[in-house]
């Protein structure tokens, strides 16, 4: 696997490959945004913000340093190649997967999850579930004549997995063509996140699940730094109740994508973002 090693790693990052479970790698993916690009700084931001926060998180009692993950860097990627960027983004999850870790992404543009899911699918088989933590649906077909785009990675994965196996939380955009085909092949529950978590939680164990967290989910009150706003998402509160579910199942990878630092100032969409990394890793471990 081809990665820099950054001169700064995520909180409490050790370096035992050997017991570690989880292994973060960055993905500075940043050539198919439609708005605001910058997401290719996302992961840089979200480790140097980690290092705000405390070990110690206090909605678990449990300290970060107790679990055994390493941070590997980011992926480096060919400068403007798509096709090449996705093929090295599934080689390195892939060499991951089948030795046996845990890959967790930092974005980088959501397109990052197509192949990431292609690799955990050739490991996992039919049963892989992605659950999808989103503004927008992300079900076009193409968008402004390309197909491989932030905006159609969903419909992609549709190919890769059942679209049955698809679960899309918190959408509040979408177009009449993605609406339809998401009440109609996938699991789409436009606005809300923890009430239908609540309810589908009990059919996603024993299944291998891929959780894809795209920062534009909370209203940019809470995350202003993302490629594409979106009025009207989640609070704060409400994903960290929602994320408390996800404790017990079968995860076997994970990203959080659409980081964009240039549209940020105050940091704090990737304060928020190194915040669920620390908390989602004590829970899955």
């Amino acid at each position: 696997m081809n990665t820099k090693i950054q001169p700064s790693t995520f909180l409490a990052a050790g370096t035992d490959m050997d017991k570690a479970r989880f292994l973060l790698l960055g993905v500075p993916l940043d050539i198919t945004v439609s708005f605001r690009p910058g997401t290719r700084r996302g992961p840089e931001a979200i480790r140097q913000m980690s290092w705000v926060l405390e070990e110690f998180s206090l909605y678990q009692e449990r300290d970060l340093s107790e679990v055994p993950f390493v941070d590997m860097g980011d992926l480096a990627l060919p400068a403007g190649g798509v096709e090449r960027s996705l093929n090295a983004i599934e080689t390195a999850v892939g060499e991951l997967a089948q030795g046996g870790k845990i890959p967790f992404l930092f974005g980088g543009e959501h397109l990052l999850t197509w192949p990431a899911v292609r690799a955990l699918a050739a490991v996992y088989g039919s049963d892989l579930t992605i659950l999808q933590f989103d503004a927008h649906a992300d079900l076009r077909t193409e968008y402004e004549g390309e197909q491989l785009s932030h905006a159609t990675v969903m419909r992609h994965l549709a190919s890769v997995v059942s679209p049955s196996n698809i679960y899309q939380f918190g959408i509040r955009s979408a177009t009449a063509e993605e609406l339809a085909y998401g009440q109609n092949n996938t699991n789409f529950y436009p606005f809300q996140v923890l009430e239908p978590l609540k309810k589908i939680r009990p059919a996603l164990y024993n299944r291998p699940v891929y959780v894809s967290l795209d920062m534009d989910v909370f209203d940019p009150a809470f995350a202003p730094g993302v490629g594409t706003p979106e009025p009207g998402g989640q609070s704060v509160a409400a994903m960290l109740a929602a994320l408390e579910l996800l404790q017990g199942l079968n995860i076997v990878g994970a990203d959080i994508v659409e980081v964009c630092p240039p549209f940020d100032p105050s940091e704090r969409t990737a304060a928020l973002a190194a915040l669920l990394v620390r908390e989602l890793l004590l829970r899955w471990n």
